[in-house]
């Protein structure tokens, strides 16, 4: 009996350093053990999804792959596990077939190619990058393992210099999930606006498409068990889910049946530009938008209300000086099941900033989704980008490929004033990482332009963690100018989950008659 308990307990510990997750059951008649404070160990394996990056014959894609060290340190740290028993550790992207191919060719006649071996990270703290041009850049999934596992990070920036689709559309490459928000969508004429639906593994999933415009759900159609084949990536353009008029401002929300995907919104504006819309974090009674840009010419916000009640919003603008209530909309009030937009001229005025939005009414609290449209420019040169709704950086969280000149961090606290420590890694063609400790006031938002490794060759990671105080906020602007046209993209910060919650068990056990 003594054995046979040991084995239990020891099975069950072990399925929770894989999985996370483990319960413990003690035999008949025997005690069960008493409840021990759970740790939390590394993860050992992570999946992203990156979609088709563009259909644009000129585009030109640049993928970079990074796993920031374990405990903080600045030193690269070698791949692979110590033990002589474990496979090496692993973090690749690998192409997934699209059910829709574009072919199509490269600049100059030449066909265009795939990025070889995707991006693939061998060592913690180092960028690894790949260069992918033209429309027949494919969907990308892969998976890391080991020690390349916790924290490992993928973003996806592509440079379109001409035609529609024309801008800077930046993503981090996202976790695949079942349940997606996207406030800021649009069915609007001049907008071309497509889902992407990657599913990464080796089953098939099945998607369901809602839309929500300004009086509700928008009547579609061939938006239900929308099948994504195993390895596959979906392109769905939102404007022929539904015969109702064009809507400005659409929330669409995504889930699935079975499986899971990843999902992004590819957003076109025939006059303003083009960017990636991300989605934004799960409902909740208060949003965080971090990382307006200082020289915004226009900003929109719309928010979403998933439940029943309808939600009263308080609007307020945190700036580098201090929170304050922007004179061009004080509150937003959106009803239940319907999208609401308002648009903030002047919003900025020279200072980076961040939007907040909390009950105006704390006792009628309603969980919101929400997104901002965000333009710089004037005229013919205007370029937009998306800022969605972003939880607080919890333990660790990464941003990569940034570049020498025209990156921008904005770190957000709200509630109390908090230090956090940043971390520029090295770079893709050589450098020196470098570590510094930032404070963030209580209600300020504080913008970090020059955090660039020593030596920089090519282009490198920031890394935000935690180290005291309040909630911390962030998002990162790469701004890249192009032929007088003020280019740019919005990633924030969203936690790496690089470590999980496993439970322990009490070894101190009596012997069992």
């Amino acid at each position: 009996m003594k054995r046979t308990t040991l084995s239990l307990i020891a099975g069950a510990t072990a399925l929770a350093a894989v999985t996370g997750f483990a319960s413990l059951s003690a035999p008949d008649g025997a005690a069960a053990p008493r409840a021990a404070t759970p740790t939390r160990l590394p993860v050992e394996r992570a999946g992203l999804a990156c979609p088709v990056p563009s259909t644009s014959e000129v585009a030109e894609t640049l993928y970079t792959s990074y796993t920031p060290l374990s405990g903080g340190g600045t030193a690269p740290a070698k791949g692979g596990t110590s033990g002589s028993d474990k496979p090496a550790a692993t973090a690749q992207l690998r192409p997934a077939a699209s059910t829709s191919t574009s072919g199509g060719t490269a600049k100059g006649g030449k066909k265009a190619k795939p990025p070889k071996a995707p991006a693939t990270v061998t060592a913690p703290g180092k960028p690894v990058t790949a260069e992918a041009d033209g429309p027949a850049a494919p969907a990308l999934a892969g998976a890391a393992s080991g020690a390349l596992a916790p924290g490992w990070t993928v973003q996806q920036t592509t440079v379109v210099p001409a035609g529609g689709a024309r801008g800077l559309l930046g993503l981090s490459c996202g976790a695949p999930d079942t349940d997606f928000w996207f406030p800021a969508a649009s069915t609007a004429k001049e907008r071309q606006d497509y889902v992407h639906l990657t599913n990464p593994d080796d089953t098939a999933a099945v998607a369901d498409i809602e839309l929500y415009g300004p009086e509700g759900v928008l009547k579609s159609q061939f938006t239900e068990g929308i099948p994504v084949p195993a390895r596959s990536t979906v392109p769905v353009l939102l404007s022929t889910l539904t015969g109702e008029a064009a809507q400005q401002s659409v929330t669409v929300h995504v889930t699935t049946r079975s499986g899971r995907v990843g999902a992004a919104i590819a957003s076109a504006d025939e006059k303003l530009g083009s960017d990636w819309i991300a989605p934004s974090a799960d409902p909740a009674s208060t949003a965080v938008l971090p990382g307006i840009p200082a020289d915004a010419t226009s900003v929109r916000l719309v928010a979403f209300v998933p439940g029943e009640d309808d939600a009263d919003l308080k609007i307020q603008l945190v700036t580098q000086s201090g929170t304050i209530v922007p004179a061009s909309a004080r509150s937003l009030h959106v009803k239940s099941g319907m999208t609401a937009a308002v648009d903030l001229p002047d919003l900025t005025r020279g200072e980076v900033g961040s939007l907040m939005l909390s009950p105006s009414d704390p006792k009628k609290a309603a969980p919101v989704v929400a997104a901002l449209r965000v333009v710089r420019g004037k005229g013919d040169d205007t370029e937009v980008a998306f800022v969605p709704a972003t939880g607080a950086v919890s333990a660790r969280a990464t941003v990569a490929d940034n570049r020498a000149k025209g990156t921008t961090l904005a770190l957000t606290a709200v509630g109390a004033a908090a230090q956090v420590k940043v971390t520029a890694s090295a770079g893709s063609g050589g450098g020196t990482p470098v570590t510094k400790t930032v404070t963030v006031k209580e209600g300020t938002t504080t913008a970090v332009p020059d955090l660039v490794p020593e030596g920089l060759k090519g282009s490198y990671a920031l890394t935000v963690e935690p180290v005291s105080g309040g909630k911390v906020y962030a998002a990162r602007t790469l701004a890249v100018p192009l032929d007088g046209t003020p280019m740019f993209t919005v990633q924030t910060f969203v936690d790496d989950r690089g470590t999980v919650e496993v439970p322990s068990a009490r070894q101190d056990l009596g012997v069992l008659d």
